[in-house]
């Protein structure tokens, strides 16, 4: 059944991220970032993240997916892709610690789509009030360490950064959780 994101209280919705390495668990800050959580579930109840992959991972940084051009048979060039659409900024407090759920952008801080990244590192810092933070990993750290630590080709940037092995991201499903749990 198709849940209604207009109507329904985004505080209790979490989503489970099927990958090539496990499951990735994320609850949502939608008190502080509720356009980016609405889009994210959207996107996701619509199919729009199944099959792409992680194309951008920097251990001890951050992994980066949501992007189409991911996708088996996608023409475009992993990384420059989107919904067609973008989310106004949220920028908020929430620090980008271990396991925060953000979105990518590019230098418009009006530019966010479907592409987002999850804090491996401790703390990053620079990223805190600059990115919209939208979440972080209730489960799944173990998850979100094998794919920081695959192993990286330099990319087309002269980033070391492109997975030398797809990493794949199967689905994403958005689900209610109870009031109770979605305090915890």
């Amino acid at each position: 059944m198709a849940i209604d994101f207009n109507t329904i209280d985004l505080s209790r919705l979490e989503a489970s991220l099927a990958t090539d390495k496990g499951t990735l668990v994320v609850r949502f800050y939608a008190d502080v970032a509720p356009g980016h959580v609405r889009n994210f579930c959207e996107l996701a109840q619509k199919g729009f993240y199944d099959d792409t992959a992680f194309h951008r991972v920097i251990k001890n940084f951050m992994i980066q997916g949501g992007c189409p051009n991911t996708k088996l048979g996608a023409k475009g060039v992993p990384g420059t892709g989107g919904p067609g659409h973008k989310v106004r900024a949220e920028f908020n407090d929430k620090p980008h610690k271990r396991g925060v759920f953000s979105m990518a952008r590019s230098q418009d801080p009006d530019s966010a789509g479907s592409q987002f990244f999850v804090v491996h590192a401790e703390h990053a810092p620079h990223l805190d009030r600059s990115y919209t933070a939208f979440g972080e990993l209730k489960e799944g750290l173990d998850v979100l360490d094998a794919i920081a630590t695959v192993e990286c080709a330099f990319s087309g940037s002269g980033e070391r950064s492109e997975p030398k092995h797809r990493i794949g991201l199967k689905s994403v499903k958005v689900y209610q959780v109870a009031a109770e749990a979605s305090q915890a």
